[in-house]
């Protein structure tokens, strides 16, 4: 058996469906399956309903974007099986916001550089909720000026280092506001890709304010650091898990569904995560009643 917790679709930053991912989810021996579209939770019912069909369980689930104020960095904070989503549709709708704005001068500010006009570019994020840098490029890829989307162009254009970039970083809410209303809707807290943003420090300090796991295997940790990461959630009884950050053609190098995630036992711990917390909870509240 095969899990995958992390992969997009069209609804944020993706390029398949959520027909198409599930489909190339059985097929690639996935059976167990986590769509965590950005700030999005839309295709959570659509897709519990088409995996059943296929014989794929999709585990409700979704990203957040946050941003890790202390150390100016950014942060995604990966929500798994929220008992009352409709909870989060608040943040999901206010963090769209934000990153819409932030989008929206990108595009205008490449506009000015090159001749595709706004119109177009959202043209090229169809079926997705916001627009990502990855369908500016593909603007510009249709209209000649690259042929790839992770290329020299794109180095260009959003990266801190480059000159003439058109990059807008939004601010978005901290971490610990993530955990709260995660746990407000009955799921589980898990730190995105630590290896990807440098967030090692931001990870301790999480801990402490409720952060139920880590995603330990991701193409984005070195070998070095799922050691770590293991060392670390043992040490703090994380439950940790790992998935592949499937985005189709917007990957940003070869991989495929699957390549990455949890064994069957990491993956059993977070289905039972929530069942372990409650009885641990129930104890506790015991145990306080009887000294009382």
């Amino acid at each position: 058996m095969k899990a995958d917790l992390h992969c997009h679709t069209k609804l944020s930053d993706g390029t398949l469906g959520i027909d198409d991912i599930i489909i190339l989810a059985k097929n690639s021996g996935v059976t167990t399956l986590a769509i965590t579209d950005h700030d999005c939770l839309a295709g959570i019912v659509r897709a519990e309903l088409i995996g059943n069909r296929h014989g794929v369980n999709v585990i409700p689930a979704v990203e957040f974007s946050a941003t890790d104020s202390k150390r100016n960095a950014n942060a995604h904070i990966l929500c798994y099986l929220p008992d009352k989503p409709d909870r989060l549709e608040g943040l999901c709708k206010s963090n769209s916001l934000i990153r819409k704005r932030a989008s929206q001068m990108m595009v205008l500010k490449t506009a000015k550089k090159f001749p595709v006009t706004p119109e177009f570019i959202t043209k090229c994020c169809q079926g997705s909720t916001n627009i990502y840098k990855q369908h500016i490029m593909q603007a510009l890829m249709e209209c000649g000026y690259t042929t790839t989307i992770f290329g020299d162009l794109y180095k260009m254009l959003f990266t801190k280092e480059s000159r003439i970039n058109v990059l807008m970083e939004p601010k978005y809410p901290d971490p610990v506001e993530f955990i709260k209303a995660i746990h407000e809707a009955g799921g589980v807290a898990v730190l995105a890709h630590p290896g990807f943003y440098d967030n090692f420090e931001l990870l301790e300090e999480l801990i402490p304010e409720g952060l139920d796991g880590v995603e330990v295997w991701h193409p984005e940790n070195t070998p070095e650091q799922q050691e770590k990461l293991i060392a670390i959630a043992k040490k703090h009884g994380l439950v940790m898990t790992g998935g592949s950050d499937f985005h189709g053609a917007f990957n940003m190098y070869p991989i495929r569904l699957g390549d990455y995630g949890p064994d069957e036992d990491h993956l059993a711990q977070l289905l039972s995560y929530k069942a372990k917390k409650r009885r641990k909870q129930k104890k506790l509240e015991a145990a306080a009643a009887a000294e009382a």
